[in-house]
């Protein structure tokens, strides 16, 4: 394919892209996006509500049951989106939904073919094939496992009574009681943002199969109310945990299964349940994204210097500076200064959109003294945040027992970025500390970077590749940081383009992987990426390279903005 790119197509190209996007702005002059509608999340929301009360959320559930037959995957399971591949967790949550409304043989041909699929997978429907099958999927990590399979024993997938529960691990709820800072010594099961799970499903696995040990049936059952109280406490207003339905779900589910329905949280649970369901009967994985996709927007315009005029790029600010944690978190107990995916009380403060907003502020416009003492408090958020090995997590520093809390490469260079955007405005220790941190993120990238050059995300797979890793859009990110931090990690560079170039697919663009076809997203991250290194001066031959690839990339994504169906979205 040319690697050369007609420079009018691609000023048109950029004009239509520019007005899309400032077309997709919603009254406030913000960005809140759509999620896909989930079938894990409907699955979830709808079992909750009959476990609650069957007849009086009968008109929800059955909505949900209905999208979910109209939308199981040809081959009888589910995906994270109607678009998705299936897979056993979600295919799981929606077969055990169905035992809803199992007995009245409505749903019994979705069922069967639910079941043939899961049969094919686990090798037979018995409860310790399916057990063994989510084991090895996820290892020591109960985030996940915990939850599917609680609600497969309240949904009799996994048997009768207290047999069922044999296969769901027990959660140490009980250590909810004790001060939070002390949860990332202890090694705990599930990850820092889960303590609403640990504590609902951990109370049910209790109620259904107390432990033989004496002692540890009587703290737990002391434990009982005093975890609940914790668990009201740091329920938001809206009452959604994390603002997303299927963790709200699995609270509900557990605590209504284990004689907890008139509790306040699961009052406050399913009033967020009946507000989030959509027209059509399904349900999101989260509310929205609005600070995320906003500061996405801010960036990508303010990279073309197009679209933003002096009025909407102070409304803009304002949102962020309004967005931004005064006050510690009552849920993860976060210091204040970072930001959140979304301005709902439901969401905590994590390093990646905390790294977005200080980027997206740098962005708009000269900043005034009160966002340059925002950022100031959102730099030292993230340096307060850095683990000993140099990366940064995403919510909590120190809970390295489970992937999903660990340091991850483009959640490090994110920071990074923002870290460079804002150094030449700070002074003093801040200034002293924020360079330090830089030398230290960079260590890390390099222990992190993998012998083929490429680095792997934490937060964004892509199914079609191997393990659903995404190593391009990880080797994108990680890029775009280490671009910005002159003199250093030059040799990390190349050896990531070198990456890039090798996974290149014939039609100029990129998939996730080698040999995954050519997507929107990772093709823009790495012309983008590919596009700024050629005008870093590393050298000549690096320089034109990049440009090629670079050149293509655009080719590529001009040619797809005019093809059916322009740039929808991958799963």
């Amino acid at each position: 394919m040319s690697e050369s790119i007609d420079i009018r197509t691609l000023d048109a190209t950029l004009d239509d892209l520019v007005k899309r996007l400032l077309d997709a702005r919603d009254e406030t002059g913000r960005w809140q996006g759509r999620l896909s509608s989930s079938a894990l999340s409907t699955a979830a929301a709808a079992f909750a509500l009959a476990k609650v009360d069957p007849e009086k959320y009968r008109a929800l559930t059955d909505g949900g049951l209905r999208w979910l037959a109209e939308h199981q995957n040809t081959d009888g399971g589910w995906g994270d989106t109607i678009r998705s591949a299936s897979n056993i967790s979600t295919t799981l949550l929606c077969w055990s939904a169905f035992s809803i409304v199992e007995r009245s043989n409505t749903f019994s041909h979705t069922i069967e073919r639910a079941q043939s699929w899961i049969a094919a997978k686990a090798g037979s429907l018995e409860p310790a094939a399916l057990a063994a099958l989510l084991d090895a999927k996820y290892g020591r990590d109960r985030s996940f496992s915990a939850p599917i399979l609680t609600m497969c024993a309240l949904a009799g997938r996994l048997g009768e009574g207290r047999q069922a529960w044999q296969y769901v691990q027990p959660l140490p709820f009980e250590l909810a009681v004790l001060p939070r800072w002390l949860f990332a010594a202890m090694r705990l099961p599930v990850v820092s943002y889960a303590l609403p799970a640990l504590i609902a499903i951990g109370q049910a696995g209790f109620y259904h199969r107390r432990p033989r040990n004496p002692l540890t049936r009587m703290v737990r059952g002391l434990a009982r109310r005093r975890t609940l109280r914790v668990l009201e406490a740091v329920q938001p207003d809206t009452g959604g945990f994390l603002e997303a339905a299927p963790l709200t779900a699995f609270v509900a589910m557990s605590l209504a299964g284990s004689g907890e329905k008139d509790s306040p949280v699961v009052t406050g649970a399913v009033r967020f349940l009946v507000d989030s369901v959509r027209a059509d009967g399904s349900w999101p994985i989260d509310t929205n994204l609005a600070t995320w996709v906003t500061t996405l927007s801010i960036n990508a315009l303010a990279a073309g210097d197009k679209g933003l005029d002096d009025g909407q790029q102070q409304k803009l600010r304002e949102y962020l500076l309004a967005t931004q944690y005064k006050t510690v978190h009552p849920y993860t107990l976060a210091a204040p200064g970072g930001w959140a995916w979304t301005n709902l009380p439901g969401a905590v403060p994590d390093a990646d959109d905390t790294a977005g907003a200080l980027i997206a502020l740098c962005r708009l416009g000269e900043p005034d003294k009160r966002t340059t003492q925002a950022a100031s408090a959102g730099i030292e958020w993230l340096l307060d945040l850095q683990n000993s090995d140099g990366g940064i997590p995403t919510f909590c520093r120190g809970w390295t027992n489970l992937p999903f809390d660990r340091s991850a490469p483009d959640i490090t260079a994110h920071a990074l970025s923002a870290f460079a955007s804002w150094l030449d405005r700070l002074a003093g220790p801040i200034r002293k500390r924020t360079e330090q941190a830089m030398h230290r993120a960079v260590a890390y990238l390099e222990s992190a970077q993998r012998p083929d050059g490429s680095w792997v995300p934490l937060w964004f797979g892509n199914e079609a590749a191997n393990g659903q890793e995404n190593p391009v859009y990880g080797t994108a990110r990680v890029l775009l940081g280490l671009n910005q931090v002159a003199g250093q990690g030059a040799g990390l560079i190349r050896r990531g383009c070198e990456y890039l170039f090798s996974v290149r697919n014939g039609d100029g663009g990129w998939g996730g992987a080698s040999g995954v076809a050519s997507s929107v997203e990772e093709t823009a991250l790495a012309t983008d990426v590919l596009a700024q290194t050629a005008l870093r001066g590393y050298d000549n031959d690096l320089a034109v390279r990049c440009r090629q690839a670079a050149g293509s990339g655009a080719r590529w994504l001009c040619e797809r903005m005019e093809a059916p169906g322009g740039i929808e979205p991958t799963p």
